[in-house]
């Protein structure tokens, strides 16, 4: 374990109720073997690298908070199968590889805006997430119970392994793929708008069969796991020492990120971070100053070492623009070399009439346009987009090719926490950032 964060303060933890009880977890997590190894996060900093010089693209999607009972063969291979289909879009029209990280395995904490919930004169403990307490709300279920920490184990375990069996079992046979992609296409209202690219990767499949070439390295694609660092209790009890080089990492997942809430420069999040050698997120909001961002980068990359760091922007589509520039601009002139990522979703919740949280499609698209029109200005690279999404038709966004209203909100509304694209949203989105990358990559020609 690293223990170091224990003397500084640890924002957005649980009140556990029983100490002994989760030093007794902590002590059998301890125990227990890696959920990865370290020469898989080391590969993910290399393609992270490749990320922040502007040679690859990222695609980090999934649950905001994932649950005990969503762990199935059905609901991981659907969210796989989605994050398949949008990587083979981005990768055809950015002209580069696609480097494919999914919030899965590990996602099961998240933090809140208050301690505590009120119903009808009713206060309880707010839901974390399945790894702390319930989300029924009553007083049983929401104490937190630290025997979750071990059901979180287990269930990213068994993710993970469905995750291995689906990649290595040709999930990701590049025909199949764009096969999904053509029924998504024929059976959208924008098929129009989408079929032009469908055909263009029609005839680069056809180019490489005539000329005898297999998409090998997309047909052995490689897929990556993450989540929020949130927990340090379990992070802790789940860091290792790689037995060949002796470093240590985070073994809870190939890469972790900080939340807005938890990026303290003097808090426990960014020195437990500091001190494992995972490749790390930061999350960033639009109040995040230049100053703030070169002093994450002194404290989580001192060595600069290309991969390490990449900064997850959550600016919203009316700030992005704004907000941004001054981020990229400055952290760029200091020499750093981070990978930059638009988190488009979490700055643009908002309350529908019924009272559910949702986002607007047309607001995400907008902060991603955003996102590219800043680095367009600046020379520099959009590095990715990482998204909230689930691979089954559930109505929590508004919008979209299929233009979900706010009338239709209750009919498959299912997240616990934030509202996801469904399957068919995050397609439209994939073939519309896809837009915005063609440009990129030719204005990228144009400049060699």
């Amino acid at each position: 374990m690293t223990k170091s964060w224990r003397a500084r303060p640890a924002a957005q933890q649980p009140e556990w109720p029983d100490p002994v009880a989760l030093d007794a977890v902590t002590r059998q997590l301890a125990c227990l073997p890696p959920l990865v190894l370290w020469g898989e996060c080391a590969r993910l900093r290399d393609r992270l690298a490749d990320v922040a010089r502007g040679d690859a693209f990222l695609l980090q999607g999934g649950d905001c908070a994932e649950t005990f009972a969503g762990v199935s063969a059905d609901a991981v291979g659907n969210k796989l199968n989605t994050l398949l289909q949008m990587s083979a879009v981005l990768t055809y029209a950015a002209a580069m590889p696609v480097v494919k990280v999914g919030r899965l395995a590990g996602q099961y904490a998240k933090p809140r805006s208050r301690p505590t919930e009120t119903r009808d004169g009713v206060t309880l403990p707010a839901y974390r997430g399945d790894a702390v307490n319930g989300f029924a709300f009553t007083p049983e279920a929401r104490v937190p119970d630290p025997q979750r920490l071990l059901r979180v184990y287990q269930s990213s375990s068994s993710t993970l392994n469905l995750v291995r069996a689906f990649m290595a079992g040709g999930y990701a046979d590049l025909s199949q793929v764009h096969e999904w992609n053509r029924d998504f296409v024929a059976g959208s209202p924008l098929k129009g708008k989408y079929e032009r690219l469908a055909d263009h990767i029609d005839h680069a499949l056809d180019f490489m069969r005539a000329t005898g070439g297999t998409p090998e390295d997309f047909d052995s694609a490689e897929f990556f796991v993450s989540h929020e660092g949130l927990l340090l209790d379990y992070e802790s009890a789940l860091t290792r020492a790689d037995a060949r080089t002796g470093v240590r990492y985070a073994a809870s997942g190939h890469m972790l990120w900080i939340g807005e809430r938890t990026r303290d420069l003097d808090g426990a999040h960014v020195e437990y971070f500091s001190r494992v050698a995972n490749p790390i997120g930061v999350k960033l909001g639009p109040a995040t100053t230049a100053d703030t961002a070169l002093r994450l980068v002194d404290r989580l990359d001192p060595d600069r070492v290309p991969g390490r760091l990449t900064f997850i922007t959550r600016m919203g589509k009316d700030k992005v623009r704004d907000a941004l520039a001054p981020l990229v601009e400055k952290v760029t002139a200091s020499g750093a070399q981070v990978a930059w990522i638009c988190d488009p979703m979490h700055g643009n919740t908002i309350e529908a009439p019924s009272g559910h949280k949702t986002r607007r499609f047309d607001d995400v698209l907008d902060e991603v346009r955003g996102f590219f029109e800043v680095h367009r200005s600046l020379g520099t690279h959009p590095g990715g987009i990482h998204v909230e999404l689930t691979g089954d038709d559930v109505t929590e966004c508004v919008g979209g090719g299929h233009e979900i209203d706010f009338v239709d909100l209750t009919a498959r509304y299912e997240s616990t926490c934030d509202p996801r694209l469904n399957r068919r949203q995050s397609l439209d989105l994939a073939f519309l950032v896809a837009e915005f990358l063609t440009e990129t990559a030719r204005r990228r020609r144009g400049r060699r």
